[in-house]
């Protein structure tokens, strides 16, 4: 599905393209989260994710009742990400203007895969 599809609830691959041209694109395996109720339940009682999480609509999250800190990046319509930030458990992050949707992954996984400000990711869904 491209940028600008429908999500469902499921699987798929998040890719990050290398910031130049000869860098190696990134594949991390996705969850997605578009409704209420996964959307909800995020990352809520894990001690870890394999890849990453996709909250589809979603312009801000919550960490309480997390066990473990974690990555969360905000994108906006076009799959760009606005800011990126780690967040300790029982934090309440405050909503980003023009977030649509919200990846959280691991606290520092993010920068290995070269997700930050400015970055643009694909979503392709399984």
């Amino acid at each position: 599905m491209g940028r600008r599809a429908r999500w469902r609830d499921g699987r798929g691959r998040l890719i990050v393209r290398g910031s130049s041209a000869d860098a190696a694109a990134v594949t991390v395996p996705l969850e997605i989260a578009t409704s209420y109720r996964a959307r909800t339940k995020g990352l809520l009682g894990r001690d870890s994710i394999d890849g990453a999480m996709l909250l589809s609509p979603a312009s801000g999250v919550h960490t309480f009742r997390m066990r473990m800190p974690i990555d969360v990046a905000y994108l906006d319509r076009r799959l760009t990400v606005v800011a990126v930030r780690t967040m300790k458990p029982g934090r309440l992050g405050l909503p980003r203007l023009r977030a649509r949707h919200v990846l959280e992954t691991e606290a520092g996984a993010m920068a290995g895969w070269g997700v930050r400000a400015g970055a643009r990711v694909e979503v392709r869904t399984e």
